[in-house]
């Protein structure tokens, strides 16, 4: 039989923790000695400390688990809420990375802070564009997690429709983002993920054809991944005021998504183009 102090060991467990286990029948010892007190434990019971130790992991109350485990929850059950546990937090960490990325880009940019590099903005006019789109519905401009969430499963979709309909894009992938037609107060958007056709015959192929119009717009080329857009952003902002010129309400920029190779966004290379007040909206085929 293991000493107390053996069994918290090999299960990586203070002795403390074992006694509370003990004083609320979690895990009694396998012996007491009856003259010194001394508890003893066999190697046996390192399973059902593992046990203990994997349910409260996945943040059940101790009584719970103790009930958990008086009912005997099978191997099986235990393999299944482990791994939905793991997968919960491995969406977590991700989050969590992401707005940990997403905090040090906007320090980044507040330590540049009247340093703001604008050689790189072009004043350029987009001609029109005939695209194929699909469109969701985000939570905001605010909130690039949920354009992420939405806006990226179309363009696989999209890729599907417009190879069954015999369609070939001509151009970059693209993206633009319209508020909420309910009114100021709803701040959701709906983002539309495109892909040019130039003069293809289109016909109830499953997706939308617009007709994106002419613009005059401030561009600029942003690298690395699009959680970080708000720094380019910030850059063609600055040169917008600077040139007098004026976004179209509500400022949100065009993406042309000029390099997206697999593997993360770290390498990505997009050009934002912020259309200059003047120019139009988008007309529909379909």
């Amino acid at each position: 039989m293991l000493s107390i102090g053996d069994f918290a060991g090999l299960g990586r467990v203070s002795v403390r923790m074992l006694r509370h286990y003990d004083a609320i029948g979690l895990l009694r010892p396998a012996h007491v000695d009856p003259h010194s007190g001394y508890r003893f434990y066999t190697a046996e019971q390192l399973l059902r400390l593992n046990r203990i130790l994997a349910l409260k992991d996945l943040g059940f109350s101790l009584h719970q688990v103790l009930l958990m485990l008086e009912e005997k929850v099978d191997l099986g059950e235990l393999r299944g809420m482990l791994r939905l546990r793991r997968a919960e937090l491995a969406v977590q960490v991700e989050r969590d990375s992401a707005r940990l990325a997403l905090v040090d880009a906007r320090l980044r940019m507040i330590e540049t802070e009247g340093h703001m590099n604008t050689g790189d903005i072009i004043l350029k006019q987009v001609p029109a564009t005939r695209v194929a789109e699909l469109s969701a519905t985000a939570l905001g401009y605010d909130h690039p997690a949920s354009i992420t969430e939405n806006l990226s499963p179309l363009y696989p979709r999209l890729m599907e429709l417009m190879e069954q309909a015999g369609v070939a894009m001509t151009g970059s992938p693209l993206a633009y983002y319209q508020p909420a037609p309910t009114g100021p107060e709803d701040e959701t958007i709906t983002v539309h993920a495109a892909f040019p056709i130039g003069d293809a015959e289109v016909a109830g192929a499953g997706f939308d054809v617009v007709v994106l119009p002419p613009i005059e717009a401030a561009t600029a080329v942003h690298e690395g991944p699009m959680s970080e857009a708000f720094r380019t952003g910030g850059r063609i902002a600055a040169w917008i005021e600077d040139n007098g010129f004026r976004p179209v309400p509500p400022g949100y920029a065009r993406e042309v998504y000029l390099h997206c190779p697999p593997g993360g966004q770290q390498e990505w290379l997009t050009e934002m183009q912020v259309p200059l007040d003047g120019t139009g909206i988008a007309t529909g085929e379909n």
